[in-house]
């Protein structure tokens, strides 16, 4: 894996690290999209992989776009239109599609700004713990943009459409504190425990069956856009699916034995 993107696997669970910590870890360099992209692909590729833990090195989570490379319309911000809009799907457009696709839980672990870009980045994950230090920001239109990396979908869905609203007509930064009240994170812990806490919850997630963690997480996914009555017959299809695993029938013994399961992915 590329350094600017680390993948460090620690038995069921991996940690995916944006590494450009000099400059606050900006996201929508060329060749980006394939970095993610593979990154997705090998965690999938891991069946008895159960959670990422996501963050960022240094101070920062991601700071958004690189703004050096908009102003000098360079890089994935050079060329014309047509140009900018295949390097825009290529590059940003992969990193959050490829994000989207992780098949397991993700642990946001919010080290510092995630702002623009960054932001969006830290939505897709299934669950958010900032530290103290964490900053949140839709500033695109103070760059006059449009949120156009999914945050004008993802953001809505997890604090509401007025509260989004407000952080992207303002392009306000709300601090930590003010994103646990708004649901933007379930957590706020000091810096210096934020990866510590993010492990213990990925270590809690890791010890439940890992296709049913995949399974779980497509129903909660495939809920937030289909009907009530599309997602009571895809439980039923994925329910039986899972009640012929020998991960079921072990989780059945190990309650009657009164012992913890261990689970092998089949």
């Amino acid at each position: 894996m590329d350094e600017d993107l680390k993948l460090e696997l620690q038995d069921n669970i991996a940690v995916l690290t944006i590494n450009r910590p000099d400059t606050r870890n900006p996201l929508g360099h060329e060749g980006d999209g394939e970095l993610f992209a593979d990154a997705a692909q090998k965690i999938n590729a891991e069946k008895n992989l159960r959670c990422v833990v996501m963050t960022g090195a240094g101070k920062a989570f991601s700071a958004g776009g690189d703004l050096k490379s908009m102003k000098e319309r360079s890089g994935h911000f050079g060329g014309n239109a047509l140009q900018l809009r295949d390097h825009y799907r290529d590059s940003i457009h992969g990193i959050i599609r490829s994000l989207w696709n992780i098949e397991v839980p993700m642990v946001g672990a919010i080290n510092g700004p995630a702002i623009g870009l960054g932001n969006d980045v830290a939505s897709l994950c299934d669950i958010r713990i900032a530290g103290e230090s964490a900053k949140f920001g839709a500033t695109f239109l103070k760059l006059g943009l449009l949120p156009g990396d999914g945050g004008a979908w993802l953001l809505p869905r997890h604090i509401g459409w007025s509260r989004a609203s407000q952080l992207f007509y303002t392009g306000d930064v709300i601090d930590a504190s003010t994103a646990l009240e708004w649901d933007l994170v379930s957590e706020v812990v000091p810096d210096s425990q934020l990866m510590a806490r993010a492990m213990e919850l990925a270590e809690s997630i890791a010890k439940q069956p890992p296709q049913a963690l995949r399974m779980t997480k497509k129903l909660m996914r495939d809920g937030s856009m289909n009907n009530f009555e599309a997602i009571m017959e895809m439980s039923a299809a994925l329910q039986v699916t899972l009640q012929r695993t020998e991960d079921h029938f072990e989780a059945v013994d190990a309650f009657f034995e009164k012992r913890q399961p261990i689970f092998k992915g089949k």
